[in-house]
């Protein structure tokens, strides 16, 4: 598989798909606002002016997000706001394409036709999909990231997707859950490369901003991110592990400790699907997939939507449904089908609100997880 495979005539269609959604912008996505796309563009025009990122005058709307990444929105400061607001969606939505077209491609050994798991996963996953649009969101860019880099690695490279993955880190901090990954399945070099990308994105506020107000900016990033993650956790839309447990047993100790007791338990079975990946021949793809399913159930600011980047974990199941038992068909048939289709315009605002208050979207994502793990042990991927 060639690293020029994901571009081309593969990335047709993403481009196309972004520049009508550019257009159509007005008429579409408009009056929902963007309003966590208006967070990154304020954070950026902060970074050019070398102000503070942090501010808790910015109530909910705060930017949580390393330095580097304001300095990377530094283009959508410049424009004024509907005009970055179209091109952000435009370029969201052509992302989503390339995602899905990628994490299709990328299947080993792939059982059904391409066209019918990208309408399957759609179908799944659509719900978070507009969530994340409509909010202006920037997960998709994350999950489109780590796909290529998942590409990349596939094709032989894993010095390129090590690149990639370090890059992750400052779309969303979380994607440092893929750096134990690189070093373990990638080698010690794609390890140092990742690192160094790292290291580099940590610095590059410096040249703005100095060595101590880098510093300064840093130490506010941490303190804005800890200091908010209690009150996410009693959040409706919040599908973390401390979440499900804090909204079924009340925050507290009981539910932090059985929180941590939880991560501890996925990060162990992730180790344990990785042990197992002499048995396939092409393992990567199930265990990046699976990183990905488990961002925002072990992340404290997991929101629903998040789970866009179960995309490959959802392509994988469908694809190998043929392959699974009777019993785990309805595992995975249940999981899919109750994570993607519970909807608010379906169940209405009572039974919704029920719905997500016994986090019963995070025990669906645990299926997943849980039949991920069985392709493994199966050696179906």
């Amino acid at each position: 598989m060639a690293i020029a495979g994901v571009t081309g005539r593969r990335l047709l269609w993403p481009v196309a798909l972004a520049l009508v959604a550019t257009v159509l912008y007005d008429t579409s996505i408009k009056r929902r606002n963007m309003v966590d796309f208006g967070v990154y563009r304020v954070a950026a025009a902060r970074a050019l002016a070398a102000e503070p990122l942090y501010r808790e005058d910015d109530g909910h709307y705060k930017f949580k997000y390393m330095p580097a990444f304001a300095f990377a929105m530094a283009p959508f400061a410049r424009l004024d706001a509907s005009t970055g607001k179209a091109l952000w969606f435009g370029l969201s939505v052509g992302l989503l394409a390339a995602m899905l077209r990628w994490s299709i491609w990328a299947l080993p050994r792939r059982r059904r036709s391409p066209t019918l798991l990208i309408a399957l996963t759609v179908v799944v996953m659509a719900k978070f999909y507009g969530h994340e649009l409509t909010l202006g969101q920037s997960n998709i860019l994350l999950g489109t990231v780590v796909v290529a880099g998942l590409v990349v690695v596939e094709a032989g490279a894993p010095l390129a997707a090590a690149v990639l993955f370090g890059l992750a880190v400052f779309v969303k901090p979380y994607a440092v859950i893929l750096l134990p990954w690189v070093l373990v399945s990638c080698g010690v070099a794609a390890a140092a490369v990742s690192a160094a990308v790292v290291a580099a994105g940590l610095l590059l506020p410096a040249l703005s901003y100095g060595w101590q107000g880098n510093l300064d900016l840093l130490t506010a990033w941490w303190a804005t991110v800890t200091g908010s993650t209690a009150s996410t956790l009693v959040g409706g839309d919040s599908v973390s592990m401390a979440a499900m447990w804090g909204k079924w047993l009340g925050v507290g100790t009981t539910a932090t400790t059985l929180a941590a007791v939880s991560g501890t338990a996925l990060l162990a079975l992730a180790a344990f699907v990785w042990w197992r990946r002499k048995i396939v021949e092409t393992p990567e793809y199930l265990e990046v997939a699976l990183l990905m399913v488990l961002v925002p159930l072990l992340s404290p600011q997991g929101w629903d939507y998040v789970l866009l980047l179960s995309t490959p974990a959802v392509a994988l199941l469908i694809d190998r449904w043929s392959d699974l038992t009777p019993p785990w068909r309805a595992l995975v048939a249940l999981s899919l089908g109750v994570m993607g289709l519970a909807i608010y315009d379906l169940l209405g605002r009572e039974l919704y609100g029920q719905f997500m208050a016994l986090s019963i979207v995070s025990v669906c994502a645990l299926g997943v997880v849980v039949s991920l793990a069985h392709l493994r042990l199966k050696s179906l991927a």
